[in-house]
């Protein structure tokens, strides 16, 4: 089984590509980020982030699309807005892929990877490290966060 783990940010997209074989072995596929400028227009922004993704369903074709439940603080509220446009544009890659969408809260993302619900981000990314077996922490964190995603899939889901 193929799955794809997302972190969607306007300016910083992470995605990670993990294969689950028998088992329950996994092993990476493909990670990395988007990136996009803040002086081109949203709509561009919104458009690289889609594309790019398109690009990695269709040459991995993954079953499952992860992602983190959005969660808005009330002391940042653009943020949250500005993040829900990313993520947008992911479900839509999801349902224009006919891919599973499966949204997990940070909480259980955090437990089922680190065994606490209220890990931080580093400890994140030293469990993400550790149960793929990387010689060094996973960069930029939003690379460790949607690898966090796609392992929660795989401890939750086909346990």
């Amino acid at each position: 089984m193929i799955i794809l783990g997302v972190d969607p940010g306007l300016a910083v997209t992470g995605y990670g590509v993990i294969e689950v074989g028998k088992g329950r072995r996994v092993k990476l596929k493909e990670a990395g980020v988007i990136r996009t400028t803040p002086q081109d227009r949203i709509s561009a922004r919104l458009e690289k982030i889609f594309k790019n993704l398109l690009d990695l369903v269709k040459e991995y074709r993954p079953e499952v699309l992860v992602l983190e439940k959005l969660y808005s603080h009330y002391k940042h509220p653009v943020t949250s807005i500005l993040m829900g446009h990313a993520r947008g544009v992911v479900c839509l890659v999801a349902g224009v892929s006919k891919i599973k969408l499966v949204n997990y809260p940070s909480t259980r993302i955090k437990k089922a990877v680190t065994g606490k619900g209220h890990a931080s981000k580093s400890q994140i990314q030293g469990m993400v490290q550790e149960l793929l077996n990387f010689r060094i922490k996973p960069e930029p964190m939003d690379v460790s966060d949607a690898l966090a995603c796609a392992l929660t899939y795989v401890n939750v889901e086909l346990r």
